[in-house]
């Protein structure tokens, strides 16, 4: 026998207490970032979906698509406008939105898990009232005067509640739900929201076994660029003091914490370039992220 034979087996077993302690929990992952363009890496991840639906994983797909929606944006010839990093969602910007992430993105990545044998459903939050959102509330700072003033930001959400019937439904038939990070309001409008904010509500709202965000990053790095395995809230918050965290990780990381203190076992960051990044994260012993659990 081939010591690569042998190698696989042992893969195989290492991954077996794994495959047992999770059996019929539910990964919620969300996915976006350049990953999203480029062919290889959505095959590797479909396949990574699939498989995990196979061995009695209960996946659930949440995607993002910013850079989707800048672009059609800008072939429409909708003025895209930004304050403080967020995307100002006007009633046009709304509708593309909807149409971009509601429309394309998620049937293509239906298709990409259909094609790697699996059998997806693609929703959005709106569909079956799965999550309900109200206007995001933002403030910033004027540097002169200091003065903090509210920000307007359109169309742009926050999740309120999560009902998971449509997802329980779905896993239990053998599908694997593709959620569009859209949702509607009680004041009817329709609501643009943060990917890995949707995520990070769903994730906390099923008691999820794991939320993976799936970055463009290795995780969180130390101030020598090294990888952090784990981390706590208390430590999150010890490393955003001294300024190890910083910038686009903060969010990320403030959804992390979210969702492990509202009921999700634990959420990983984890470089979503990387193949098959998610299966070594939580089939190894040795990892490949950052891992956020609850105070011990």
């Amino acid at each position: 026998m081939s010591r690569e034979s042998i190698a696989k087996a042992q893969v195989l077993i290492e991954a077996l207490p794994y495959l047992q302690r999770y059996a019929g929990r539910t990964f919620v992952v969300k996915y976006g970032g350049h990953a999203m363009g480029d062919a290889d890496a959505a095959r590797d991840f479909a396949e990574d979906i699939v498989l995990l639906k196979a061995v009695g994983i209960n996946p659930v797909v949440v995607h993002g698509g910013g850079p989707q929606i800048g672009e059609m944006l800008g072939k429409l010839g909708v003025e895209t406008r930004f304050v403080d990093g967020l995307r100002v969602t006007d009633e046009a910007t709304a509708k593309v939105a909807e149409m971009v992430l509601s429309g394309a993105i998620n049937k293509e990545l239906v298709g990409w898990i259909a094609n790697a044998g699996g059998k997806a459903i693609g929703i959005s939050g709106k569909d079956g009232g799965l999550v309900t959102a109200e206007k995001l509330q933002r403030t910033t700072r004027d540097p002169d005067s200091l003065i903090e003033k509210a920000l307007d930001l359109g169309f742009v959400g926050d999740p309120t509640s999560v009902d998971t019937t449509l997802l329980d439904t779905a896993s239990a038939a053998g599908m694997i739900p593709v959620v569009a990070p859209i949702a509607r309001g009680l004041d009817g409008h329709t609501y643009n929201i943060n990917a890995d904010t949707m995520a990070g509500a769903i994730a906390a709202a099923i008691g999820a076994a794991r939320l993976f965000l799936l970055t463009d990053v290795a995780g969180v790095l130390d101030k020598d660029g090294e990888l952090v395995t784990d981390l706590t809230p208390a430590r999150i918050a010890e490393l955003r003091e001294d300024g190890t965290v910083s910038g686009g990780m903060i969010p990320k990381l403030e959804t992390c914490v979210s969702a492990v203190e509202a009921g999700c076992d634990a959420a990983v960051v984890l470089d979503g370039r990387v193949p098959h990044a998610m299966l070594l994260e939580f089939f190894t012993a040795r990892g490949a992220g950052t891992l956020i659990r609850r105070e011990a």
